[in-house]
């Protein structure tokens, strides 16, 4: 199994915080973000880490180049942003043909995500890969979902003004090892694209649900920074 830590965004919403630092190098009580998923990785089993830049990049080519475990990490540079799955789609030689977990740097998550791997492994047969799900008090600026009696999503609704409930997407995924030909061979290379508009709306009864057991958040806002350090104390 593979990781893809998406890492290159700009962090506008974190501003000031983020004016002179990337936001996945936030601390989270003296560790980076990035250092909390490179850790959870490692534990995992993950030894083919990539991660994407941009934003303050020097900052975090210097920090991987320190870390102890630098030796599982590719860092690649975008010049230009590329989107989430612009990403993928670029780096395809990576991990396509292999299972990969996709994650947003940016969130912090209190699980070890070792529940997921055996919810993957146990998953519908006709699905494609597992997506973590977390209940939120603001469905309207997340991606919600709908699930069947077997937790695969049916419904996806992303961002919209009356969502049909509060389970959300955690935008953490772990493929299998043909969700490439199946949702982005037919895309171009170098093209902007994302997951939550372009991708997973194709994937909508192919994806089994997996409910985070543990806090779950997106480090977007000064505000959820703040209670990210909150919840990480306990």
């Amino acid at each position: 199994m593979k990781a893809i830590l998406l890492a290159a965004g700009l962090g506008t919403r974190l501003k000031p915080i983020t004016d002179s630092l990337p936001k996945c190098l936030v601390p989270i009580h003296h560790q980076p973000l990035l250092g909390l998923w490179i850790d959870k990785l490692v534990s995992l089993g993950v030894r083919e880490i990539l991660i994407n830049t941009h934003y303050f990049n020097e900052q975090v080519e210097q920090y991987i180049d320190s870390h102890p475990h630098k030796a599982f990490i590719k860092l690649v540079y975008e010049p230009k942003l590329l989107g989430t799955a612009g990403t993928l789609i670029q780096n395809r030689t990576f991990w396509q043909g292999d299972e990969c977990l996709v994650i947003h740097a940016d969130n912090y998550c209190q699980s070890n995500l070792q529940s997921m791997l055996r919810a993957h492994q146990n998953r519908d047969k006709n699905t494609d890969l597992t997506l973590l799900l977390f209940e939120t008090p603001t469905p309207h600026s997340c991606g919600i979902v709908k699930l069947n009696e077997h937790q695969v999503v049916t419904e996806f609704h992303e961002k919209v003004a009356n969502p049909p409930g509060n389970l959300a997407s955690g935008a953490l995924f772990l493929f299998s090892s043909c969700v490439f030909d199946n949702y982005f061979s037919t895309l171009k290379e170098g093209e902007q694209y994302e997951l939550s508009t372009d991708i997973v709306p194709k994937m909508v009864n192919r994806i089994q649900g997996w409910q985070v057991d543990g806090h779950y958040l997106d480090i977007g806002t000064p505000e959820s920074y703040v209670q990210a350090l909150k919840i990480s104390k306990t």
